[in-house]
């Protein structure tokens, strides 16, 4: 007679074995390989930035037992993300969950899976948290994220996260967070792939500026209705702040009528469709309230 729980292993094996086809070996570093998930069947492979430490002579190892040179699309390193392309025909993407995780929930059994070798590994655990848009450390977006308390193998970046069905909730990471592993969406991960290839980077637009919070006297924070905003610490020669006449010491307090209070407020607002626009500024000089307009840079 079958037990339960014998069913449940019997499914978490058939699980991996479903999803191995589509996850690569990644050799771009002196150590351990790294995991990658194979994004389609042009030869488009997505993995972890932190476990590429070259950007020529990487290779890829495929279950199959094949290896094959592959080339860097691009990275992004506040993401952690990076996009590889082979040159192969035989590459089987796994089946991939809902991008906005709908009917993840936390408790939900998953699925770390790696080929830092010749074959598949996996370690199990379970959904500890679900997070939405998140800025890491390094600026990167989020849209949303995976908390699991799964324990990372070496060479497990870069692999998927599966759930019970066998689909890829994202990918994992253990560089974003120190002393957490972390789970990047697929919503990011398209976001974030599509951009890499039009462009071989993350295109961003900035203004040239660091700022701090700062609270506003209370005659202006009635007047334009919030109490705190950006003080210009430092203006770059030659940025786009500087060219729109913008000068240390001022307070930023909007931007195109969008409140900046904090200086997430400010890293938000500057995605990349900003690029070259006009966007008008509020700030707070000598007590006066004024407007510049300033043109929108790319960072270097």
């Amino acid at each position: 007679m079958t037990t339960l729980l014998q069913q449940v292993s019997e499914a978490l094996a058939a699980t991996v074995e479903a999803v191995s086809p589509g996850i690569v070996r990644v050799e771009a570093r002196r150590r351990l390989p790294a995991s990658g998930i194979v994004w389609s069947t042009d030869g488009i492979i997505v993995t972890a930035h932190h476990v590429l430490e070259q950007d020529e002579a990487i290779r890829v190892g495929l279950q199959s037992g094949q290896t094959m040179p592959a080339t860097l699309i691009g990275r992004d390193a506040t993401t952690d993300l990076a996009v590889l392309h082979v040159s192969s025909v035989d590459l089987a993407p796994p089946v991939w969950a809902e991008p906005d995780l709908a009917s993840v929930r936390v408790g939900h059994l998953v699925l770390a899976v790696g080929r830092p070798g010749q074959r598949a590994q996996a370690t199990l655990g379970i959904v500890s948290a679900l997070g939405e848009r998140w800025r890491t450390p390094t600026g990167g977006l989020l849209d949303r994220y995976v908390q699991t308390d799964v324990v990372m193998f070496p060479g497990f970046s870069g692999g998927p996260l599966v759930n019970a069905a066998g689909q890829v909730l994202g990918l994992n990471t253990s560089a974003l967070l120190r002393g957490l592993s972390l789970t990047v969406a697929i919503s990011t991960l398209r976001r974030v792939v599509d951009l890499l290839r039009a462009h071989g980077k993350i295109r961003r637009s900035y203004l040239g500026v660091s700022t701090q919070p700062v609270r506003l006297p209370a005659m202006l924070q009635e007047r334009v209705g919030q109490e705190t905003g950006l003080l210009l610490r430092t203006v770059e020669p030659q940025s786009p702040a500087e060219q729109g006449a913008l000068l240390l010491g001022d307070t930023l307090i909007a931007l195109d009528e969008r409140p900046m209070r904090d200086p997430d407020d400010l890293l938000t607002f500057l995605s990349t469709d900003r690029i070259g626009a006009t966007v008008r500024v509020r700030i707070v000089r000598g007590g006066q309230v004024q407007e510049q307009a300033v043109v929108v840079g790319e960072r270097p």
